[in-house]
């Protein structure tokens, strides 16, 4: 008995010293992941390749506002506009795939831009992790007083009773309303010149001016000079009217099928971790959905889109062929 008193005395120590090093075993055993920096750690980028106060500018500053406040972290817009969003595309797929680096684009600079400059090789679905789509919106197709069409019947009358003699106005070769304006004439078989300008602003400029008979553009820029009478709305191109001129029809309802909606998303470089990819498409969710960014949607004409990032990566992908299809299709080149 006194033995195993004695044996069992002895081994005291030994258990104690076991039980010390349990925590230390564990913490051992535990995730490297759990050891890092919880994301994020630091500012992040969001770049668009818009320029300041443009439309992508304009989106991807309310965002960043809510983003910085549900990140707890700095949310810096960066524009990048230059070469029709590919200044912009590239610049993303050269950062580092951590999440500290994203990417805010209207769907032409991403699935159409790439296919007119073949050279960079640039492909949303290799290039891009998407996060989220954020809105989409249709254009609006309006012209000049100058120009006497009330409706898109009396311009499809007028384009074909003058071939080649009206003229419609872009922001560049491969724009969202460069390829909404070819399509228009590919259905209708009219002839209107195009003439490419560099950026929306010298475009409108100029269709304000009559140097430019016809455009296809934005309802939030525009619309101010349709109310002041300085532009005569005749269609908008989605396939329901907008909010904002409810009484102006679309052009599906003179052209059936006839439906051009662009959208904007944001994306990350290829790689990113997926846990980073779904935080964010989380707190973007959050913030587009928000009663205060869809009260600023609503009232530039945007309808508020939130999707998941598979969706928004089947998107990317599916788009990019369609229009690559399209272009070829149109004849449309650099």
């Amino acid at each position: 008995m006194m033995n195993q008193l004695i044996t069992a005395c002895s081994a005291l120590p030994v258990i104690a010293l076991l039980l010390a090093l349990l925590p230390v075993a564990a913490s051992a055993q535990a995730p490297a992941a759990s050891s890092g920096p919880v994301y994020p750690a630091k500012p992040v980028r969001l770049m668009t390749g818009s320029a300041p106060g443009g439309g992508g500018d304009l989106t991807a500053r309310a965002i960043a506002q809510k983003l910085a406040v549900a990140l707890r972290q700095q949310v810096i817009v960066d524009d990048r506009p230059g070469a029709t969003g590919m200044i912009a595309n590239q610049l993303l797929s050269q950062s580092a795939p951590d999440g500290y680096t994203l990417l805010l684009q209207p769907s032409s600079f991403v699935c159409i831009s790439p296919h007119l400059n073949s050279q960079d090789g640039w492909d949303p679905s290799k290039n891009t992790a998407g996060i989220i789509q954020v809105s989409a919106y249709g254009l609006i197709v309006v012209v000049h007083p100058s120009v006497p069409a009330k409706s898109l019947t009396d311009l499809i009358a007028i384009a074909r009773a003058k071939p080649g003699v009206l003229n419609y106005a872009t922001s560049g070769v491969g724009s969202n309303f460069h390829i909404g304006a070819e399509i228009f004439k590919l259905r209708t078989k009219v002839n209107l010149v195009h003439v490419p300008y560099r950026g929306s602003t010298a475009a409108v400029i100029d269709l304000i001016a009559g140097r430019a008979d016809v455009m296809f553009g934005l309802v939030p820029v525009l619309n101010p000079y349709i109310r002041e009478g300085k532009l005569r709305p005749l269609a908008v191109t989605a396939r329901k009217r907008n909010a904002l001129l409810p009484d102006v029809p679309t052009v599906a309802e003179t052209l059936a099928g006839y439906d051009v909606e662009s959208w904007e998303g944001v994306m990350a470089p290829a790689g990113t971790p997926p846990s980073i990819i779904g935080r964010l498409n989380r707190e973007i969710a959050a913030a587009v959905n928000s009663a205060e960014l869809r009260e600023l949607w609503k009232n530039r004409g945007v309808d508020t889109v939130s999707s998941s990032a598979d969706e928004f990566s089947a998107k990317l992908r599916a788009e990019y062929l369609r229009y690559g299809n399209l272009l070829t299709r149109l004849g449309v080149r650099k």
